[in-house]
């Protein structure tokens, strides 16, 4: 097991890992809208969903994956009536349309409107 670290993508904030590598496959953590640059959160669905689009392709970059390799994700919204918004920054992602989940909950970190965790092949 290899644990996965990169300045790419936000530390993590609590006593977890961005990701692991275990047997060919890379599991990130879930990624909420952070820029790691500056540690700000974008406003709105559309802005939020790319920071954690581009934060999941930063871990798996870091394990020598890409959005083409993976083959499942798990989506969490804050509001399901951002599906379609999300969906579409989403879409310019993950364009080898991997197996996904999406559902609404209550609230997540920092009050951000989404978060996405990712599961590919190296």
């Amino acid at each position: 097991m290899n644990v996965l670290e990169t300045k790419n993508a936000p530390g993590a904030i609590g006593p977890y890992s961005q990701g692991y590598e275990v047997n060919g496959f890379v599991y990130t953590s879930g990624q909420i809208p952070v820029d790691p640059a500056t540690g700000e959160v974008p406003a709105g669905i559309a802005a939020q969903a790319e920071q954690s689009c581009k934060n999941v392709g930063a871990i798996l970059e870091a394990a020598g994956a890409g959005f083409d390799k993976v083959f499942k994700t798990t989506c969490f919204l804050a509001d399901m009536g951002d599906f379609a918004a999300f969906n579409e920054v989403y879409a310019k992602y993950f364009t080898s349309k991997p197996a996904r989940s999406c559902v609404a909950v209550k609230a997540l970190p920092k009050g951000v409107l989404c978060e996405i965790e990712a599961i590919a092949a190296k």
